[in-house]
């Protein structure tokens, strides 16, 4: 959530970038390139010229065209493509704008000033200049004289607000908090707390300072978590595993398109939800051609309220991807340690708080993983005086990416298997938010702590996070509809068997948007996206289904302002019709929202769904009670959910697949 202002390191270096550029024939989802940036920053400020206007680039990322016109283009190519447009949400003489620029006119087609409430997404630039701000305000320096802390080990991050109820619309601004290194990298284990620096970002200047108290500075001993600071003992350490692919990898890049066995997508990023999987496809060998199984899949939104009601922490309630930007969080991947060898790695480009693109090399890689698991099997026993055994390992294709928004870091994965199957899987680590506190045992706290105690003067904040999952199903088209298959105890009331009960399937379509609203873990069902005009030769319509994985809902009441932000998670699944301007949960402008422009308020119109082009989202969450496991960083913690065929083959996809040729482990001394 909060950024150190010394972590605000662009990287300068280059590297490859499977990112075509503007002279190279461009697919119609293509995220803007370098001299899209260039171009429409030089079509804004053209009309805004900067001798005269106060103009900030708050969000700049591809208008992402018709769907209809995108679908018609793919299907006969030598048509003309959708026009390339951009979306500019910029700040300008302190007012919020959201602009479309054709790229093809070199225009502006619209420009439209937003009143309403809430803020676009911060910079990278205005968060450091505020965060730089206490070095320079004597009230600060004197309670960090005051603790007998040196001013050069401090470092500070800037915290959005949320909205409290508060009837009247409050300036844009951010609550700065500080940290001390002197010692350790680990800035989050060593708060400094009870000091709030509230900042003014339109005029970049303090408008509100306050000093409660002095708690002491947890220690920094056993904060550093970094391999060259460690002393033994070590933990035991295993020989090296390196998987190799004498004859290359399996898949495939042409620009932002992806194939892999059975597999077809398009890849692309964005500034605030990171990566974008579209038009995915798996090739049916019964029918000899691609079958579309998704348009269009991302996180849309990530709601991470803390649980810590004290005057430095009721207001963490933080939107990680509508008030950060989680694609602008990304960080470069490391060889062989966040992506194994045999990846492919590929790099993006965002926009300044001037316009101007800036590279982020490395935030993908696409790799196979073949981690010894089966992917299917059996020994045949029955048979006499013969023994079958049929087996075929799972290898499967993952597209990765990590956001470390400001003390968690999250790996994304994308997983695309043979079967049909698209598994999305979060892992959380990092660092926790920690609260300095008197207590340096358990047995001293006498009052509602809001966390654990991990170490000496260290409180783990309990807290949640909630990620909202967008997910164009088009099943076999775009004509689709939501059915949940719920399993009924049936008993047995004849004698007609010596059973007492059963279970059977009792299915329900959903006819408008109330009947998908569904909290999981209450009932056991299928949730399925089916195509309701196509079947297979068994009568049975096409479909895919969803499988969650670990649940887990708000335990907010639904009048906490936090959670009227974030009514979107208040249940695990929705299903929308398909609105191209319904594209982020929390709303387009979530920093000081107030819960007027949400997947909630949207799906209030309680509109039709059946047989209708919809989308599914879906909201996996986690709730995190730290132990002491925790500190000073975190293992990774993993949850998601699986896309899987449901009928949409006639029969085992992988039943004639032959395992890989060639495949070699080796197991090296290191």
């Amino acid at each position: 959530m909060a950024h150190s202002f010394k972590v605000f390191l662009f990287f300068p270096f280059f590297t490859l970038s499977i990112i075509p550029f503007s002279h190279q024939l461009q697919h119609p989802l293509d995220s803007l390139t370098p001299n899209e940036f260039i171009q429409v920053q030089s079509i804004v400020n053209r009309s805004y010229p900067g001798s005269s206007h106060n103009l900030t680039f708050q969000y700049v990322g591809l208008e992402e065209p018709n769907k209809q016109v995108v679908v018609s283009w793919l299907e006969n190519s030598s048509t003309t493509p959708p026009p390339r447009q951009a979306l500019v949400i910029a700040r300008i003489n302190h007012r919020t704008h959201e602009i479309s620029v054709d790229l093809s006119s070199v225009g502006i087609i619209s420009d439209r000033i937003y009143d309403g409430y809430g803020y676009p997404l911060l910079t990278f630039e205005e968060q450091t200049a505020a965060n730089q701000l206490p070095f320079k305000y004597a009230p600060f320096l004197a309670s960090i004289s005051k603790r007998g802390l040196k001013i050069e080990e401090v470092v500070c991050g800037s915290f959005t607000v949320g909205w409290h109820g508060e009837e009247k619309k409050n300036r844009r601004i951010v609550k700065v908090m500080c940290y001390y290194l002197d010692g350790t990298v680990n800035l989050y284990m060593r708060p400094i707390e009870a000091i709030t620096v509230t900042v003014d970002l339109e005029e970049m200047k303090i408008i509100h300072f306050q000093d409660r108290f002095m708690i002491p500075v947890p220690k920094a001993a056993g904060t550093d978590y970094r391999e060259s600071e460690q002393r033994a003992p070590f933990g035991p350490q295993l020989k090296g595993i390196t998987v190799m692919q004498p004859d290359g990898p399996s898949f495939t890049i042409d620009g932002n398109r992806v194939r892999w066995a059975n597999w077809d997508f398009h890849l692309s990023f964005d500034a605030r939800v990171g990566p974008i999987i579209s038009l995915a496809s798996i090739y049916d060998i019964e029918r000899q051609k691609f079958r579309r199984v998704m348009y269009r899949g991302y996180l849309s939104e990530l709601f991470v309220p803390y649980m810590d009601l004290t005057e430095e922490w009721y207001y963490r309630t933080f939107f990680d991807a509508g008030e950060y930007g989680y694609g602008l969080c990304a960080v470069p991947l490391e060889p062989l340690r966040d992506c194994p060898a045999n990846a492919v790695f590929m790099g993006a480009f965002v926009a300044g708080q001037d316009g101007m693109p800036i590279e982020m090399p490395n935030v993908f890689c696409i790799f196979e993983r073949n981690a010894g698991d089966v992917m299917w099997r059996h020994t045949e026993t029955m048979i006499p005086e013969t023994l079958v055994t049929e087996v075929r390992p799972e290898v499967s294709l993952v597209v990765r990416m990590v956001s470390t928004v400001g003390n968690y870091d999250y790996i994304n994965d994308w997983e695309f298997k043979r079967i049909g199957s698209i598994k999305v899987t979060v892992g959380l680590t990092g660092l926790l938010e920690v609260r300095g506190s008197k207590y340096t045992h358990k047995d001293q706290i006498n009052e509602e702590a809001y966390g654990t105690l991990l170490a000496e003067n260290t409180l783990g904040a309990r807290h949640d996070h909630f990620l909202t999952y967008y997910l164009d199903l088009d099943v076999d088209g775009d004509s689709n509809s939501f059915v949940k298959s719920k399993l009924k105890t049936t008993r047995v009331t004849d004698q007609s068997s010596p059973r007492k009960s059963y279970w059977k399937v009792v299915s329900e379509t959903a006819k408008t948007e109330s009947d998908a609203k569904i909290k999981l873990g209450l009932e056991s069902a299928d949730l399925l996206f089916v195509n309701p005009n196509k079947k297979t030769k068994m009568g049975n319509l096409v479909g895919y289904r969803l499988i969650p994985g670990s649940v887990a809902g708000p335990l907010l009441t639904d009048d906490d302002y936090s959670q009227v932000r974030a009514a979107f998670t208040k249940y695990n699944v929705w299903v929308t019709p398909y609105n191209r301007s319904e594209k982020w949960a929390g709303g387009l402008y979530t920093d000081q929202s107030r819960g007027d422009d949400t997947l909630a308020t949207w799906s209030s119109r309680n509109r039709k769904i059946e047989n209708k082009d919809i989308v599914l989202w879906y909201t996996l969450g986690f709730h995190h009670v730290p132990y002491q496991e925790d500190f000073p960083l975190m293992p990774t913690l993993s949850s998601g959910f699986e896309l899987r065929p449901a009928n949409f083959f006639e029969y085992n996809p992988v039943l004639k697949v032959k395992a890989p040729n060639n495949v070699k482990w080796l197991n090296c001394s290191t």
